[in-house]
């Protein structure tokens, strides 16, 4: 009879997890969903005449959502090939069942949108990436890199070009809130809005997607992907925002937007370090030239882009770590990681219901964040632990089974 070595036994036991999944990759999921939540919940302007940026409003803004956008195109990659894509009937079938799943996070999206919330929902938004995207699942690593620095260059003009035209339509061609149900009775605003004028234009945002297919499509189980991962996202995100800092401040492009804005004493200089989403950005090319967190230049697109690559690096390798150290440092993380559309839904509703209602008694708003973390960990880390999927997150892999093999596959 075979003996069993108690170590072998000991790691086989820590490193349960779902097959297939990448703790790292889970661990910058989980990341991204706590920084949103942060952002949601958290000031990111002192409550001042000059909106002085508070550090979550530096840290975050822009980043958070970035990396969940760029996640969402890794976990297509290794849904649908990882390093090497699908072909023929292969992918067809991968791509019936990633829009199927688009649909699930649509409903859910238009669904949140009817509540009362200060919170710009991304899912509506992201559930049309999902679908813009499904061209591309086909295409190797090179061709992705191809199109990722194309669409980050190239969007950014197209829609600095078109926006103030659908803006000019009466009425104007935005929301000016989340996508609800009631919106699909006028298509014409709500694509706007979705693909230009909202809050998460799709296309700029499909940037994101195309860097998180390339990034899915490495080997990101080499050692050496992680590094080339980490320094090099560090090194383009720094690049980037040194030029869109100088651009602003040292070579008169904040000057020529002030007068564009025409408003003394606009703090314009606040929103460019933290959220540029608010502002009419036309008439200059200036707007294009700064790299400030939802103005979705290129110089933005880039520096996002690259944040998301070196924090998924960064995960990647403290996931190789915690196998070295047979201990799951990754677990508070990658727990809520595994199951964010759960996570994230609850959170916006239970933001809602409090929506424009004091505290209660004995809260602060970093109290309020707090609980908000700690619950998304530990119901992470207990479906992490029972090895079950969320409960949305298992409506959409059944949606996705479906697409790719009809009913049968569920079984």
């Amino acid at each position: 009879m075979t003996s069993r070595n108690p170590a072998t036994r000991s790691r086989k036991t820590v490193n349960r997890q779902q097959p297939g999944r990448l703790r790292g990759i889970d661990a910058a999921r989980g990341l991204a969903l706590l920084g949103m939540m942060a952002t949601h919940l958290l000031p990111t302007f002192e409550s001042n005449a000059s909106l002085t940026p508070t550090w979550i409003g530096l840290t975050f803004s822009g980043r958070a959502a970035a990396l969940f956008a760029v996640l969402a195109g890794v976990g297509l990659a290794l849904s649908t090939g990882k390093n090497k894509p699908l072909e023929g009937a292969e992918l067809s079938a991968a791509r019936r069942g990633v829009a199927l799943r688009a649909l699930v996070i649509a409903a859910v999206g238009l669904t949140l949108g009817g509540l009362e919330v200060n919170v710009a929902i991304i899912l509506v938004h992201y559930a049309v990436l999902f679908l813009c995207v499904l061209p591309f699942l086909g295409l190797d690593v090179k061709r992705l890199c191809a199109w990722a620095t194309g669409w980050i260059l190239g969007s950014p003009v197209l829609a600095y070009l078109l926006r103030p035209w659908l803006l000019a339509a009466e009425p104007p061609l935005k929301l000016g809130h989340n996508p609800g149900w009631e919106d699909l009775g006028t298509p014409s605003r709500l694509l706007a809005d979705v693909f230009f004028t909202g809050y998460y234009p799709v296309v700029q945002w499909l940037s994101y997607l195309l860097v998180g297919l390339a990034i899915g499509r490495l080997v990101l189980t080499k050692a050496l992907v992680p590094v080339l991962l980490l320094v090099g996202g560090t090194v383009a995100a720094v690049l980037a925002k040194t030029l869109g800092v100088a651009a602003m401040e040292d070579w008169g492009g904040r000057a020529a937007l002030e007068k564009v804005l025409d408003s003394p004493g606009y703090p314009l200089g606040s929103l460019l370090q933290v959220n540029l989403a608010g502002l009419p950005q036309e008439g200059s090319w200036w707007w294009l030239a700064s790299a400030a967190p939802h103005s979705g230049t290129p110089l933005d697109l880039l520096h996002t882009s690259a944040v998301a690559a070196a924090v998924i690096g960064a995960c990647l390798l403290l996931g190789r770590l915690a196998e070295w150290v047979d201990l799951d440092l990754l677990l508070p993380l990658r727990g809520p990681g595994a199951m964010t559309l759960t996570l994230y839904t609850v959170h916006v509703w239970v933001v809602a219901s409090f929506y424009l209602k004091p505290l209660p008694a004995g809260w602060t708003e970093d109290g309020v964040y707090f609980a908000h973390a700690a619950i998304a960990i530990v119901v992470g880390i207990v479906f992490a632990r029972l090895l079950w999927r969320g409960p949305l997150e298992w409506v959409g892999h059944a949606a996705s089974q479906v697409g790719r093999g009809g009913f049968k596959a569920l079984s």
